[in-house]
């Protein structure tokens, strides 16, 4: 029997994005229901991004801290006909960003241990003086881009897309109404736009684990009123997955455990 066999879990990403996690999900025997809660579009007014592609040259460092930014910065850089600098350094969040660059041709030369935006301050090195570019979502946090102009870089934090809402998918939500065992979370926007979709009040009814890519989107997941029960050691789709599958093993050991306790003597 598969880790999560049987198990109904909620995919909140956009639907163009879901494939991989509905299949790691599927593929350990759980039932993958989609329901995205948010949407990536492009910028409709490019002029920043271009400009800060058109002065590559300038900048020491450029520092990806999304697979979207990729694919964002890429559709700008082909367009103009661009490329890298090589004086340029580039820096990705994590090993699915790093992906997105290889795929271009570009190796990413600093990934945290940690996967999350703050944690590439470690490994850049001294940046005062230095300019740095963040090819960032609309709604990106602002934490990496303070902490680098606190140590003395000139820093231009540009939106390369757009993280939108979606609109509530009816066969997902009427999905959810039937009762799931887990909702997956990615990314703070995922767990914002979930309340908006169903409701502040209908948090409270959720009967269902809730599980979270990592501590920042966590952390979120809290201030909405959801209890975390899951989040994965590694930030990544495999580090969520397996995350799950831990603790869905460990409840039904637990429950094994109860099932077969001996009746306490009266």
């Amino acid at each position: 029997m598969t880790a999560l066999a049987g198990l109904r879990i909620l995919v909140t990403r956009s639907r163009a994005q879901s494939n991989d996690l509905c299949d790691k999900l599927a593929s350990l025997g759980a039932q993958p229901i989609l329901f995205p809660t948010i949407e990536i579009a492009p910028m409709e007014d490019h002029t920043a991004l271009d400009q800060a592609i058109c002065l590559l040259s300038q900048y020491r460092w450029v520092i990806f801290t999304s697979v979207n930014g990729v694919v964002a910065f890429w559709r700008r850089l082909d367009a103009l006909r661009s490329t890298l600098h090589a004086s340029l350094h580039v820096a990705a969040i994590g090993p699915a960003t790093a992906g997105a660059l290889k795929k271009r041709g570009v190796r990413a030369e600093f990934i945290p241990e940690e996967y999350v935006a703050e944690r590439i301050l470690d490994g850049i090195g001294d940046v005062s003086g230095r300019r740095i570019l963040l090819p960032r979502a609309d709604i990106a946090r602002e934490a990496l881009a303070v902490e680098l102009t606190r140590r003395g870089a000139i820093v231009d934090e540009i939106a390369a897309y757009r993280t939108l809402p979606a609109a509530p998918d009816p066969h997902g939500l009427a999905e959810l109404r039937r009762g799931v065992d887990a909702i997956t979370f990615t990314s703070s926007s995922t767990v914002r736009n979930f309340v908006a979709l169903i409701g502040p009040s209908a948090i409270g009814h959720l009967q269902c684990a809730i599980a979270c890519i990592g501590p920042i989107t966590a952390q979120t997941a809290r201030e909405v009123g959801l209890p975390v029960d899951v989040m994965a050691r590694e930030y990544t789709m495999d580090g969520l997955v397996a995350a799950l599958a831990e603790y869905f093993f460990h409840r039904e050991s637990r429950a094994e455990e109860n099932r077969w306790l001996p009746a306490r003597p009266q």
